[in-house]
């Protein structure tokens, strides 16, 4: 055999093996980015406290499915892929966008339970395990070793465990969920925060001009710099996909979050005839993990011939901010 042949057939080989390995990667990236189911968290909760002989006491759904929410970013098909930097995950940027949409939830909840749902009063000692986790999730959701990501995320759910199973203990009186209206209230004025911006930033995917409120309401208010008066708010067209998967994983998380604090907080919820508006924030919520019916994300005008995915979003996503708002409201009142 000729040299020309050799070089021929080495030519052949190489593109071979170049298309299988993009075959493989191609179905990999479609198969990682297919996101999880929802589930039952009550049922986990008691399936997870009959593996462990424990105790499903107050709290104890509420924290297992922080658990299971920081354990699913891990766990998942594909693993956690925000700081991937081989193919396919380096090439994904939908569900690194969804991760990072749970991860704000996990840190939200973790640093309300820190906070204030497991301490009586604001003078009493955080929970020792509830102050290393919250540190914990709030490490780089990018960084890939020394110490990566994954590493320092596992070590925030140990110390979930051992709150749960301290919290479980009938004989430990040092572990607390205390189940409260104002408790409740402040999570979700986070929650009313975190949907709001992402409300406005799916809002922006047609681009608006809108007028500058930030000091509307108080006539003495100022500014550190100024700003124009009106505004033209635009999501880059590049970006749209990203805020909608974020909102997407953010709404995800927030389903699981809602079901397990019905469950702890029911009784609250029952005194001040709460329950159903709750129950109204999951059902719109649950609305956002609708599948999508098109290969990518379609930017339409608003009232245009093709879909906007990003409106129909920011509108699940404004009803249940509005619901909240109401819920609060009601958690005020005597």
């Amino acid at each position: 055999m000729d040299s020309g042949q050799t070089g021929s057939t080495i030519t052949k080989a190489v593109v071979s093996l170049l298309l299988v390995a993009f075959v493989i990667a191609l179905g990999l990236g479609i198969y990682w980015s297919d996101e999880p189911d929802t589930w039952n968290v009550d049922a986990q909760a008691s399936m997870e406290a009959q593996a462990a002989n424990q105790q499903v006491v107050i709290g104890y759904t509420t924290t297992t499915a922080l658990i299971d929410l920081a354990e699913i970013l891990l766990d998942k098909p594909g693993g956690y892929m925000t700081n991937d930097i081989l193919p396919p995950g380096v090439w994904l940027d939908n569900m690194p966008n969804w991760e990072f949409g749970v991860l704000v939830q996990v840190r939200d909840m973790s640093r309300a339970l820190r906070k204030d749902i497991a301490r009586s009063q604001s003078t009493s000692a955080e929970d020792p395990d509830l102050a290393q986790a919250e540190p914990q999730f709030n490490f780089d959701n990018n960084s890939f070793m020394f110490p990566s990501t994954e590493g320092e995320y596992k070590k925030g759910i140990r110390h979930l465990r051992d709150y749960r199973e301290r919290l479980a203990d009938s004989n430990s009186g040092h572990s607390q969920f205390f189940a409260r209206a104002d408790n409740l209230s402040n999570w979700l004025a986070d929650v009313e925060t975190r949907l709001g911006s992402l409300s406005q930033r799916l809002s922006a995917s047609v681009g608006k001009e809108q007028l500058n409120i930030d000091l509307a309401g108080d006539s003495a208010a100022q500014r550190a710099t100024s700003v124009p008066t009106e505004l033209t708010v635009k999501t880059p067209f590049l970006e749209i996909d990203d805020v909608f998967y974020e909102a997407r994983g953010s709404a995800f998380a927030l389903v699981h979050l809602m079901k397990a604090i019905e469950k702890d907080f029911q009784d609250v919820l029952q005194k001040k005839n709460a329950l159903v508006s709750l129950q109204q924030i999951i059902r719109e919520l649950e609305l956002t993990q609708q599948s999508v019916g098109s290969p990518m994300i379609l930017n339409g005008s608003g009232f245009g011939m093709l879909a906007n995915h990003s409106l129909v979003m920011a509108n699940y996503i404004s009803r249940a901010n509005a619901a909240i708002i109401d819920l609060r409201e009601l958690l005020a009142q005597g």
